[in-house]
């Protein structure tokens, strides 16, 4: 085996090896090279190579996301590692380990006038786990040190100076590392080489000082009954859920809470959380409450005494508007690593692991007989009721196509639903409890949708569908520049020629300026991507021919696919509108 004649690349790859983190995607460069020679010499390492830093950083999110684990981006120096701050900053707001290595030129070629050359140091430091500052050898290419850095010599010896540098690098790069296994979040790790690059030797100069990780477990809830009776007391619970993997909590708990009558539980289509009792379309719930002429009456009827909220962010800005404005006198998180005041007005964070917490928590808390929920229930049934009238009279759309997709899904899909209009769509229907939903909403941004789903696709069991709209697909179209796309990997892609959700935002007017630079409206479609990716492609702009479409899509086939749906641009806005009016009318 060949390894990196550089001792801090050497460095670099031992300790990834000894806190396993075993992906690695690697975007081509120069400067990168020993890392590149350290990792892809090694079987232990699984390497990707994705050209597009942006594209492979978001990839290795979705890997990250799939499998739990740290997942390292290796680039090389200069702007290159500025594509990675997106995928980086959504990372950080979702708990993913994502491990940046980013080479770097010595510290004394920076700001001279070099190429390819910036101030890489702290440059994610507002979004970041940790960053780790790496020093350079003084071993390696000792004449250019003794030319351009002598001073890192004046009082020491090269062997003494070499020793303190791999003492510090060590220290840096267990404690970055322990972060990411840790705390769930990305770190950064700057590494300066000098050249030459590409010498290597068939057996390691250095031994590497692994410290172990140490993860604080929060196992039990202070004063745990107190917390119980509050609950007990109170007559109206909420519990609201955002993203949260499939099959994460305990069924018998879901069960306990769908079944008190004092306690109504709003899930969204990321929370990945199913009961006949449980509140899937949020928006469906208040956009009438809003629309009412006693509004401020049913919101008072709604407005929970608690708010008991796990998971992560949320979608809907309806329930945020809501509790912003009546908020529970005891807002609960729970959640090991941080609480967001997201309603500003939470009142103790449980640092613990949610399975833990209702193990504790169940066991003291008894069954009440209000009627929070039968009230609401009453409504759900309601909406429910008047959304199925209202998709029979409406014409093709997003909606009625969101619709159709949903109730054709093949079970045991893993489904990546892009942001925007997408994930939104999707929030207003009761997807099939076997799929398991994944979204990037950290940032929310439609960035890196494309490249997160083919990344998660890599190790995922069963196949999966990347829902998306036109803008996030054409935007992230690197995504499909790689040669890990399985074949069983479908795209559906809703084309209505813009920005559609611009359009049901505040302040839309129709005119050149808004066409232009608010919905950009354009006339592409996925043809011609499709033919240079070597995906099949199917094109569909009616009901019937999309339920046709749906049956072929699905099929075993020797490439993946993706089936693009055209609808009208300037109607959609109207019908998703027209709904909350129509659910709105009859029962408020």
């Amino acid at each position: 085996m060949k390894y990196s004649s550089i001792p801090l690349a050497q460095l670099v790859v031992k300790h990834c090896k000894a806190k396993e983190v075993k992906n690695i995607v690697i975007s081509p460069g120069s400067r990168n090279a020993p890392l590149i020679i350290g990792f892809t010499e090694d079987p232990y390492f699984s390497c990707f190579s994705i050209v597009d830093e942006r594209s492979a950083a978001f990839f290795a999110l979705g890997i990250a996301q799939k499998t739990k684990e740290p997942v390292a981006v290796v680039c090389t120096s200069g702007s290159a590692l500025l594509n990675y701050y997106p995928a980086v900053a959504e990372a950080f707001y979702s708990e993913i380990p994502l491990v940046v290595l980013s080479a770097d030129r010595p510290p004394y070629k920076i700001d001279v006038g070099d190429g390819q050359t910036i101030r890489q140091d702290h440059v994610f430091h507002r979004h970041i786990g940790y960053s780790a500052n790496l020093k350079q050898d003084v071993s390696h290419a000792p004449e250019k040190i003794y030319e351009y850095a002598p001073q890192w010599l004046s009082t020491t010896t090269l062997d003494l100076a070499q020793k303190k540098i791999q003492g510090f690098n060590d220290n840096e790069l267990n404690v970055a590392l322990n972060v990411a296994k840790g705390s769930k979040l990305p770190v950064h790790i700057n590494i300066p080489f000098e050249e030459p690059l590409y010498d290597t030797v068939l057996e390691p100069s250095i031994n590497a000082v692994i410290d172990p990780i140490a993860i604080e477990k929060y196992t039990n809830v202070p004063n745990i009954k107190k917390y119980a009776d509050i609950w007990n007391s109170s007559l109206r619970k909420m519990v609201l859920v955002g993203v949260n993997e499939p099959n994460s909590l305990d069924q018998r708990f879901l069960d306990q809470l769908a079944e008190d009558p004092s306690v109504i539980v709003l899930t969204e289509t990321t929370s990945n959380l199913h009961h006949p009792n449980f509140f899937s379309s949020i928006d469906s719930l208040i956009a009438p409450v809003e629309r009412s002429a006693n509004s401020e009456m049913f919101f008072k009827e709604l407005r929970p005494d608690i708010l008991l909220t796990f998971g992560g962010l949320i979608v809907s800005k309806k329930i945020k508007a809501f509790l912003r404005k009546y908020k529970p006198a005891h807002h609960w998180h729970i959640n090991e690593i941080r609480a967001y005041d997201t309603f500003y007005s939470l009142t103790y964070h449980f640092k613990i692991d949610p399975n833990r917490f209702f193990t504790l928590f169940t066991p003291h808390i008894s069954r009440s007989e209000d009627g929070y929920y039968t009230f609401w229930n009453t409504k759900r049934e309601q909406y429910e009721q008047e959304r199925e009238k209202y998709l029979k009279q409406i014409g093709f759309s997003d909606m009625q196509a969101f619709h159709v997709i949903v109730k054709n899904i093949p079970k045991g899909y893993q489904v990546h639903l892009a942001n925007s209009s997408t994930v939104r769509y999707a929030q207003l229907f009761d997807l099939d409890a076997s799929l398991k939903v994944y979204c990037n909403r950290g940032t929310s941004g439609i960035d890196g949708s494309t490249s997160t789903a083919v990344g998660a696709a890599y190790y995922a069991k069963d196949s999966t569908l990347l829902i998306t709209g036109d803008l996030s697909f054409f935007y992230d179209s690197n995504g499909l520049w790689n040669n890990y796309l399985r074949h069983d990997f479908r795209i559906i892609l809703l084309n209505n020629n813009g920005g559609g959700i611009f359009r049901i935002l505040p302040g839309h007017e129709e005119s050149e300026n808004f066409s232009t630079y608010f919905e950009t409206a354009h006339q592409h479609n996925a043809e011609h991507l499709s033919l240079q990716y070597g995906l099949h492609y199917s094109l569909v702009a009616d009901e019937s021919r999309l339920y046709d479409a749906l049956k072929e899509f699905y099929k075993p086939g020797k490439a993946p696919k993706i089936l693009e749906i055209k609808t009208p641009r300037l109607t959609n806005d109207k019908i998703l509108l027209g709904y909350f009016d129509f659910i709105s009318s009859a029962h408020y």
